[in-house]
């Protein structure tokens, strides 16, 4: 059947918050803004390739939309 433990449940060692809240604040980070990177590069693709902006045009698309982004997201 069941068994009953009456011990403590956390028996490992004890946690680092400072070190798990960093690790956490990174992921946030790393996620954001490559969710900005990849909305910046389909754009600037979808200017090149439909707009007629040409490949020139469309790095030019990523680049400002790049800068614009890594500005706003701070």
């Amino acid at each position: 059947m069941a068994e009953h433990h009456t011990g403590p449940v956390e028996t490992g060692a004890p946690m680092d918050y400072k070190e798990h809240e960093k690790t956490y604040n990174m992921f946030i980070a790393g996620t954001k803004y490559g969710t900005m990177l990849l909305i910046a590069l389909m754009l600037a693709m979808a200017a090149g390739f439909f707009g007629g902006a040409g490949f020139l045009g469309g790095i030019l698309v990523f680049l400002i939309i790049l800068v614009a982004g890594i500005f706003l997201l701070r």
